[in-house]
């Protein structure tokens, strides 16, 4: 993995291993063991497949929690079809279900989507997360750059309520369609 990071961002491999090093010690403190020395990396393509047959019956999320625990705690490869076989068994689903749906690549198609909604979004890595439709925050960030854009998001989205009257206005006064509230201009 360092080899793979190095080359990636143009680092050496110390450098490459000092980001491994800061990786692990985030997951540490949210209470994530990672081993990044364990990690056998390959093309995910039919883990993604198999987090959408997961979906289709609400199991997505549990799915997604097992292969991201089986690849970057146990060390395990995604890339055996058997392996997902049994991951997704542990998640829920069932043996033969997913050995037909890898088999047919009745999900592949869906995978595509997400692969060219991702590049129209300008995602060109993991992990990339897309907040509200609206902001996407690239690589992993600290719990705090996060927060302050989730924070960011919920204040445009949810704004604070407006308080009208001071506690010995009078109330407002309703005639027909429209009412009159002390302190607020009347807007038309």
């Amino acid at each position: 993995m360092r080899a793979i990071l190095a080359g990636k961002y143009g680092r050496s491999e110390a450098q490459a291993q000092e980001m491994l090093d800061a990786m692990t010690g985030t997951a540490a403190d949210e209470g994530l063991d990672y081993h990044f020395g364990d990690l056998q990396p390959t093309n995910t393509f039919q883990a993604h497949q198999v987090i959408h047959l997961a979906a289709q019956g609400g199991q997505g999320d549990a799915m997604k929690e097992r292969l991201l625990r089986a690849y970057f705690t146990e060390g395990e490869f995604l890339g055996d079809p058997e392996v997902l076989v049994r991951l997704a068994t542990e998640a829920g689903l069932d043996a033969d279900e997913v050995r037909a749906a890898l088999a047919s690549g009745e999900y592949a198609g869906a995978v595509r989507q997400d692969e060219a909604q991702a590049r129209a979004l300008g995602i060109s890595g993991v992990p990339f997360f897309v907040l509200g439709g609206k902001y996407g925050v690239s690589g992993a960030q600290s719990p705090d750059v996060l927060r302050s854009a989730l924070e960011q998001l919920w204040a445009e989205t949810h704004p604070a309520p407006l308080t009208l009257l001071a506690q010995d206005a009078p109330a407002e006064s309703c005639e027909g369609d429209s009412c009159a509230v002390p302190g607020v201009a009347n807007r038309a």
